[in-house]
């Protein structure tokens, strides 16, 4: 399923997961923060909509907004800001999962069935990755965020996992 029906979600996501949680130290980090923000947004929009139909659906009814996410980080108001009614919930916390956990990154990306190439930064960042997203990698400060949807990802992952107890 191409990110490319998807690129509202995306985009949005990834913007309100680069402005929550921002990068330090001018330009360079700011773009490298972001792009780690979109490989992690991405493969979990993929994941949370894997066929084009899902891609349609949420197309046609919109995701939900950032609202209650706003309101877990303590957001300002961002009424004016029309952007943030294509922010998904479930993929922020997804991402964010992806984002703090390196394991589980690459076992969504596997899920996937996407190459480590594609989304390198997400899954083996250098240093400036580390340093420029070091707020958006913050597992104390994504918890949040993380236990929101953990279990749903965890669930999408290994369907499996759950029947066995």
């Amino acid at each position: 399923m191409p990110a490319t029906r998807l690129s509202p979600v995306i985009t949005s996501t990834a913007q309100w997961l680069i402005r929550s949680f921002p990068a330090h130290g001018g330009a360079l980090s700011a773009a490298l923060c972001e792009i780690q923000a979109r490989q992690a947004v991405t493969v979990a929009a993929r994941l949370r909509y894997p066929t084009a139909m899902d891609a349609e659906l949420v197309g046609l009814a919109g995701p939900g907004g950032s609202g209650a996410l706003d309101r877990i980080t303590g957001a300002d108001d961002h009424e004016g800001e029309p952007w943030r009614t294509w922010v998904d919930e479930v993929v922020a916390s997804w991402a964010a999962c992806l984002l703090s956990d390196a394991g589980l990154a690459a076992r969504a990306v596997a899920a996937l069935g996407g190459g480590a190439g594609e989304y390198r930064r997400l899954l083996a960042p250098d240093a400036t990755d580390v340093r420029a997203a070091a707020l958006l990698r913050h597992p104390d400060l994504l918890t949040p965020i993380t236990h929101l949807h953990r279990t749903s990802l965890l669930s999408r992952l290994d369907p499996h996992e759950g029947l066995a107890a």
